[in-house]
């Protein structure tokens, strides 16, 4: 079962995302809300499409993806899903990788172990859909807080193992930039330079660039692309020192890209 999902921008460059599920009575369609940073444009979102909220989904701490949880659930009960490994006040069902969601009208969601950009970050997978807070962005991946660089390389090689065509939903609008830092990495790929074409476009009309597919992004995400010979070979000569395993990769392409500018 594939579900719809809605964007709702937030901040400056976030996206809370609505899953809207089958209807199992009369009235308003049921939704998930997956990290609420803000309750106020979900609020707007909600009655604009009809939408009753039953969860809400949390992939991590950081108050640009839980700050209006509060606010939503003290005017909706919902069942609030999230890691227990992190602080987040309103969770109501702690949920680590490998545990299974089911609500009634939507797909079932495996919940997955993604730390890194936190400690205990994680995802949910559902419905050919990924909801991957931090951990991945179209053609990145987050920073390093209180993970480690480790956790998130081996977080990224468990996504790359998902289905080719699992839509990606990150929750930033990073993609132009990112594409930037993919080019400097890889500057002959054509995937990228056709995607950053692509995306341009859409951000000219408005439009998000997400989802994205992992299969795309097996094409263009120097992150996922450590193994490849031309990737290794550019953080090499931007770490000026050889590289001997694709781990070893991934930390000088996050090292560098903390410090992009281009």
């Amino acid at each position: 079962m594939d579900a719809m999902v809605l964007h709702v921008p937030a901040f400056e460059d976030n996206y809370i995302w609505l899953i809207c599920g089958e209807a199992v009575t009369t009235g308003s369609r049921p939704c998930i809300i997956v990290d609420p940073g803000d309750a106020d444009p979900v609020f707007e979102a909600l009655q604009q499409h009809s939408l009753t909220p039953v969860a809400i989904f949390c992939t991590h701490r950081h108050g640009d993806h839980v700050g209006g949880v509060d606010d939503l659930a003290a005017k909706y009960t919902v069942e609030v899903y999230g890691p227990p490994a992190e602080a987040i006040g309103g969770i109501t069902r702690p949920v680590s990788g490998g545990e299974t969601i089911e609500l009634a009208g939507f797909p079932s969601f495996e919940v997955l172990a993604t730390p890194g950009h936190t400690a205990g970050h994680i995802s949910y997978f559902g419905g050919g859909a990924l909801f991957c807070g931090d951990t991945l962005f179209s053609s990145g991946c987050g920073r390093v807080f209180d993970g480690t660089a480790k956790q998130l390389y081996q977080s990224l090689q468990a996504i790359a193992q998902l289905p080719s065509a699992t839509r990606v939903y990150c929750a930033h609008e990073y993609t132009l930039a990112n594409l930037r830092f993919a080019l400097a990495v890889e500057p002959d790929n054509n995937d990228t330079r056709e995607y950053l074409k692509e995306c341009q476009e859409k951000r000219q009309r408005n439009m998000p660039t997400l989802p994205s597919q992992l299969g795309q992004e097996l094409k263009i995400n120097p992150f996922l692309r450590t193994a490849i010979a031309t990737v290794r070979r550019s953080a090499e000569r931007h770490a000026a020192k050889p590289l001997a395993a694709d781990e070893a990769v991934f930390v000088a392409l996050r090292q560098w890209k903390d410090g992009f500018r281009g």
